[in-house]
């Protein structure tokens, strides 16, 4: 009668945990497309998936969905209102320039 060899513990691994391993430890998937025509190269998409869960990501250095405004509300960084108020400086400097040329071209017989 044959024996029957077993390589390491046996254990029936449910779709529940094999998730949580992957959200543990985390999965990375590459991969590039590229699409030439006669040597040259047309197009090229580089994909690269990091499936893992939200402590892990942070944990590793990763937070950009806190920045995010597409993903974040509240997610306008201090440069993003730099950047604004910038904005917003220099179109009030170029309204006024334009209300002190309209009172100049106003005759001052007309009030």
């Amino acid at each position: 009668m044959a024996e029957r060899y077993e390589l390491g513990p046996q254990r029936s691994q449910g779709l529940v945990d094999i998730l949580d391993r992957i959200l543990d430890k985390g999965l990375v998937v590459a991969g590039d497309i590229k699409v030439n025509l006669a040597n040259v190269e047309l197009l090229t998409i580089r994909i690269r998936l990091l499936v893992c869960s939200i402590d892990k990501a942070e944990e590793i250095g990763m937070n950009w969905w806190r920045t995010d405004p597409n993903y974040a509300s509240h997610a306008i960084d201090n440069a993003g209102v730099a950047a604004l108020a910038a904005k917003l400086d220099a179109l009030a400097l170029k309204l006024d320039n334009i209300e002190k040329k309209q009172v100049k071209r106003t005759p001052s017989s007309e009030k």
